[in-house]
């Protein structure tokens, strides 16, 4: 900044508020200070600047799978609406480990952001670090919540439950319930959904046995999960209720090898329901009956959430949760 300076011909201090904000500055020191910009090439460190301000404008997100097609949505999203309100979001991924979510964590303390979103492994999390970051800065949860008293932005699951298990009962075989891995709190959520829909209907829950796991390859899991059961026992019932519907790709997969049909119809041997309504659910063969989570409303929420947070100045002014209902999506497979 020093060596700027000398070379356009001006003070420190007439430099440095034009970075901070180029309006602040007559027009004439304005293109001076640009044409200067354009010869010598000069640009200022973002890190350092921020590191300087006594209120960043970066945001942090953490995200546990950076190849999930809803999580890229979620952060296509936030990342928009961020940059439209003069903020930067930095995207890191925690990779489904929890030392991976403490790094990013340690990450962004490094780059003093403002605020942060996250969408926490949860069950594998270390909450007293997540704490000591919500204690400092506005930190919003998204997906899935952290604890009962965190601010948080996701769907319903009670509600796309109660609607999915509602169909599935009045249009068939009675669902049985396979698990997703897990790997975070929408895990055992969605299982407590699945139970507390089919006992608000009168029905027996039934939850399929699988193996313990905690990877986020949900496509392989259900896989190898329902080529398993096939060739054994089989479901409880034919009609199957997945977490999510990349479990349930891995389940139309493993019928489809085994010369199974999935669908609605007499000539079916299976139905195969989902979770999420995942951008290539529609296109599957047989394409998915699901419940649709609002990506981009979610996105929007919960960024527009942490700005207003910002706003108030102040890390953690209250908790507050926004919970999302979710839309029936009926194809063939169910």
């Amino acid at each position: 900044m020093e060596d700027f300076s000398a070379f356009v011909g001006l003070s420190r201090t007439t430099v440095s508020k034009y970075f901070n904000d180029p309006s602040s500055v007559r027009k004439n020191t304005r293109s001076a200070i640009e044409v200067a910009l354009k010869k010598s090439d000069f640009r200022p460190s973002m890190f350092a600047v921020n590191l300087n301000r006594r209120r960043s404008n970066i945001l942090g997100v953490i995200i546990p799978n950076s190849t999930d097609p809803f999580y890229m949505a979620l952060t296509r999203r936030i990342e928009l609406i961020a940059n439209e309100a003069g903020f930067l979001a930095f995207v890191l991924s925690s990779d489904g480990r929890a030392e991976m979510e403490d790094q990013a964590i340690q990450t962004f303390k490094s780059m003093n952001i403002a605020g942060a979103i996250i969408a926490p492994l949860g069950v594998q999390s270390h909450h007293r670090i997540l704490a000591e970051l919500g204690s400092s800065i506005p930190l919003i949860y998204v997906d899935s919540p952290l604890d009962e008293t965190s601010s948080f932005v996701g769907t319903d699951n009670r509600q796309s439950f109660r609607l999915i298990v509602d169909y599935l009962c009045r249009s068939g075989e009675l669902p049985c319930y396979f698990a997703m891995p897990l790997v975070n709190n929408n895990a055992q959520a969605r299982q407590d959904a699945y139970v507390e829909a089919m006992q608000q209907f009168k029905m027996k829950p039934s939850i399929v046995p699988v193996t313990d796991a905690r990877s986020w390859d949900f496509e392989k899991f259900g896989f190898d999960e329902a080529l398993r059961i096939l060739k054994g026992q089989g479901f409880p019932t034919r009609t199957v209720l997945c977490a999510n519907d990349r479990v349930a790709f891995g389940v139309i997969a493993a019928a489809y090898q085994l010369g199974l049909k999935v669908g609605h119809g007499a000539d079916c041997d299976m139905r195969v329901a989902g979770h999420d309504d995942h951008p290539l659910s529609r296109y599957a063969c047989p394409p998915i009956t699901t419940v649709a989570q609002n990506y981009n409303e979610i996105g929007r929420l919960a960024i527009e959430l942490l700005l207003h947070r910002l706003d108030e100045k102040a890390a953690n002014p209250g908790s507050e949760r926004i919970l999302l209902n979710a839309e029936l999506m009926l194809r063939s497979s169910a």
